[in-house]
């Protein structure tokens, strides 16, 4: 398994593992691999220090594998906003319903208790938007990234 330090045009930074460099070069080049933050296929690869593992060369005994030593450093980092935000986002599409650009219909039929209520998400308009709230119809608006909106590979 290779795991290679990424970064979409946005700027974003991200890790992706594959099973060799060609094979993202390949998931690359059919724009397979995505920003899990903005969904930009435009990634290119960062640069990163390989790991030596002299021990087991030396017949010492392993530390943990160079996945898990990535993980635990991670871990140990301070939170990083833009992760919180997509772990954040990627929770509140799974506990919603997509509704799409009938957003604004959706939300006066729960309003109105045409159907029960669900907690939903979709596309608005502003002009939508100002008046299901002139109607007293809770509505926020976020923006959520695309890597949230779908599975990662």
């Amino acid at each position: 398994m290779k795991v290679l330090d990424l970064q979409c045009a946005q700027g974003h930074a991200f890790e992706g593992w594959f099973a060799s460099e060609d094979d993202f070069l390949v998931q690359r080049k059919k724009a397979q691999v995505q920003c899990p933050i903005c969904g930009d296929a435009q990634v290119t690869k960062k640069l990163s220090a390989p790991r030596l593992n002299l021990s087991s060369a030396r017949g010492e005994p392993h530390g943990p594998a160079p996945a898990e030593q990535s993980v635990a450093a991670h871990a140990a980092q301070s939170v990083d906003p833009m992760a919180a935000w997509l772990q954040m986002s990627r929770k509140l599409a799974e506990q919603t319903t997509d509704v799409g650009a009938r957003f604004a219909e959706e939300a006066r039929k729960i309003h109105y208790g045409e159907v029960p209520e669900h907690a939903i998400r979709g596309q608005a308009s502003a002009q939508e938007t100002r008046e299901l709230l002139e109607e007293g119809i809770p509505v926020m608006p976020l923006l959520l990234p695309e890597g949230a909106k779908g599975s990662l590979q």
